[in-house]
């Protein structure tokens, strides 16, 4: 009996096909090349903004489709365009914000747009904050003036997963809490909007359901995606919660696991 490959395959960005040192491998692209020449449809759902997307869609050739901010935004690596977001409104970021500065003073701010970026003072986290990459500082009002695709929190001393479930708790009702990274960095996006459902809807566009899909990811943000999606891989550097919900485990990302599932899925 011949298996047949997967429909769609779906891959989280840094720390899963993204190497400690920032490139994609060249066996890495060629792997990704193998989907759409099969006739599947290659997503990459990451938690980046559009406006670090370009260097990938440059390193990929143009291939396939992006979802950007932990699924708040959609965006064609084809084109290299911002295709549809759902944003965080500004009343709720409004307070979002006020309700997390009550359970933290120390918690810093920055808002995400579709394109380009605001951030506070003390938010400091080297590229992220450089106005060179399209921010610009505000405070106050500023702030929240305009919905935005991801609300970021920072903070300077605290671990992501204890920092999550304070937020959680504070602000669970309003936004989507996560974190993909080693530092305080919260990630939050609209209520409901995750990798998952930003994924669901583009299958549901395309006929596909969650059977179709095999997902790869690394970090606590991808959980949703992986839970979803039929067949689910974390690479061996993922975090322990990724470890243990994935289907299967694969290689780290130093050591091209993704390429190699899918050199066995599409041969």
């Amino acid at each position: 009996m011949t298996t047949q490959p997967p429909r769609l395959i779906a891959t989280d960005l840094d720390g899963t096909i993204v190497r400690s040192d920032g490139t994609i491998s060249d066996r890495t692209v060629a792997a990704l090349a193998r989907v759409e020449r099969a006739g599947a449809t290659l997503v990459l759902v990451t938690g980046r903004p559009p406006r670090w997307m370009t260097d990938i869609a440059a390193a990929l050739k143009h291939r396939g489709v992006a979802i950007c901010a932990n699924g708040a935004v959609r965006y064609d690596l084809h084109a290299e365009k911002v295709l549809g977001a759902r944003l965080i409104d500004p009343a709720t970021l409004a307070t979002a914000v006020e309700r997390l500065r009550a359970a933290d003073p120390e918690l810093r701010f920055a808002v995400e747009y579709p394109t380009g970026f605001v951030f506070e003072s003390r938010f400091a986290l080297g590229r992220i904050d450089a106005e060179s990459l399209g921010g610009r500082v505000v405070d106050g009002h500023a702030l929240v003036s305009e919905g935005g695709a991801k609300l970021l929190a920072f903070h300077p001393t605290a671990h992501p997963d204890e920092l999550a479930e304070v937020a959680g708790k504070a602000v669970g009702d309003l936004v989507t809490v996560t974190h993909s990274s080693g530092r305080g960095l919260l990630e939050m996006s609209a209520h409901g909007v995750t990798k998952a459902s930003a994924l669901a809807a583009l299958c549901a566009e395309q006929g596909l359901c969650a059977a179709d899909v095999v997902a790869f990811g690394d970090m606590p943000n991808d959980l949703p995606m992986l839970t979803w999606a039929g067949t689910s891989y974390g690479v061996a550097n993922a975090h322990p919660l990724v470890l243990a919900a994935v289907t299967a485990t694969t290689a780290r990302n130093d050591e091209d696991g993704v390429a190699q599932v899918i050199e066995r899925l599409f041969p």
